[in-house]
């Protein structure tokens, strides 16, 4: 096997990592055997690497309903006075420079260092058309606040009925999977409830993941911590009617204390590195769980397929040769000991290229449908990739319906990569529990736009 050309991203990141985290330096590493592996498969181009499916830097997101309480806390807690488009997904950037920049949606989706590179795929897989239109869904916004340092956030717009779409649930729910912090404005349960609930769905199927932060927004009155913890406890059973059990609750009042948001942006860089570690697995697991069952079942179709369309036309010649039996007994040459292995052979030569040449038209038909298949399961890696590599001459002709690849070699390097893994994940606990953790949270990330 051909060794594959390292990604310039990976190469960025262990750059990036070798001096302030040596736990995510060696993950891309790892990531870099997985390239390997699926590059191998078929799975990916050179340059491509699957560590571009989850964003490297700590994201925290916000949700909130149509009141301003949840751009006027942006404001106040970054220190500036933004005015970001309520009908869009914001994604703020640190700039050291005075003034703001607005970039349209389409440099989202372009940059692999960003959220939303190539969402408009995905887009289009549940609007059709829709993805011409990413600016009207997504922009970036440069801002000269310290607290952006080396991490984003992404404002997602209010919740009105005249602007939600598939695509705009589509690209919330991507927010929220992403996100190592959401803050969720409580003011988004005051909404209609038809409007609200593939955000409730998406907060109660995640809730174990300690992320969602609620935001109890009393910014006008001064509250004392009795009143605040009332407050809390009232807005915690009510959301207990939404199915959402867990969560941590803050009350923000006169005073402006922010001290639970603080704690926990100050933790962001632990909450990125094991989400990190958790996409390395998966995706790991998903080539052995999930492409190879997936790409099997399409191998499986097409020998289907095309051994029927061969069955039919050997079929067909069987009775041409039956009438030419029954007209001047063409058996007799068959039978011949002279005649008959010739024919025999002949007949090898044809129906050979003939059932190479039939399969290879179904297994057009079957990439066609594995590239859908792939973007209904928002995979990067290339499933007709790995089907195409498992059309060699003897796969064609042998009744083999396991992709090339799928053996106990594979498997012992998938699962040597899992055992990495779960030693960079005791590593990491070993990191965050060491009395200097901020000498870990002090990283520079100078290739990413905007860093320091």
């Amino acid at each position: 096997m051909a060794d594959k050309t390292v990604s310039k991203h990976l190469v960025n990141l262990e750059k990036q990592f070798a001096a302030t985290d040596p736990v995510l330096q060696k993950t891309a590493k790892v990531f870099q055997e997985l390239d390997q592996i699926e590059y191998d498969l078929g799975l990916l181009d050179k340059d491509e690497t699957t560590a571009r499916k989850s964003s490297w830097w700590p994201l925290i997101s916000t949700l909130g309903g149509y009141s301003p309480a949840k751009s006027e806390f942006i404001n106040r807690y970054l220190g500036v006075n933004l005015h970001t488009a309520r009908h869009k997904f914001t994604v703020l950037q640190y700039t050291p420079q005075a003034g703001s920049a607005t970039l349209p949606g389409t440099a989202l989706d372009a940059d692999h260092r960003l959220p939303f590179y190539q969402i408009g795929r995905d887009i289009e897989q549940v609007s059709g058309g829709e993805a011409a239109k990413l600016n009207s869904y997504l922009e970036l916004l440069t801002v000269n606040s310290n607290i952006l340092k080396n991490k984003l956030v992404v404002d997602t717009p209010v919740l009105n009925p005249a602007t939600e779409t598939a695509a705009t649930a589509l690209l919330r729910k991507h927010v929220i999977d992403i996100s190592d912090l959401v803050l969720v404005f409580t003011d988004l349960f005051e909404a209609d409830a038809d409007l609200i609930g593939d955000s409730v769905a998406d907060i109660v199927a995640q809730q174990d993941s300690n992320k969602f932060l609620f935001i109890i927004d009393h910014s006008e009155i001064t509250l004392d911590s009795h009143k605040k913890a009332e407050i809390a406890a009232s807005w915690q059973r009510r959301l207990a009617e939404f199915g959402i059990h867990t969560g941590q609750f803050l009350v923000l009042s006169q005073d402006g204390d922010t001290v639970s948001i603080d704690q926990r942006i100050n933790n962001l860089g632990n909450d990125r590195s094991y989400r990190v570690l958790a996409n390395l697995e998966k995706t790991i697991r998903d080539v052995d769980d999930l492409i190879f069952n997936e790409v099997g079942q399409f191998i499986a179709l097409w020998k289907e397929r095309s051994n029927a369309t061969s069955l039919i036309i050997v079929a067909f010649l069987i009775m041409l040769v039956v009438f030419a039996e029954i007209a001047g007994g063409v058996l007799d040459l068959v039978f011949d000991p002279i005649t008959g292995p010739i024919i025999i052979l002949v007949c090898v030569l044809i129906l050979t290229p003939m059932h190479i040449i039939i399969s290879r038209f179904h297994a057009k038909l079957i990439v066609d449908q594995l590239h859908k298949r792939q973007k209904q399961l928002n995979l990067s890696e290339d499933l007709a990739g790995l089907f195409e590599k498992s059309l060699s001459f003897w796969r064609i002709l042998l009744p083999i319906t396991s992709p090339v690849g799928k053996n106990k070699k594979t498997r012992k390097k998938l699962n040597a990569l899992i055992e990495q893994a779960k030693d960079l994940l005791q590593a990491l606990n070993d990191q965050f529990s060491h009395t200097q953790l901020h000498d870990y949270r002090s990283g520079q990330f100078d290739t990413f736009p905007g860093g320091e």
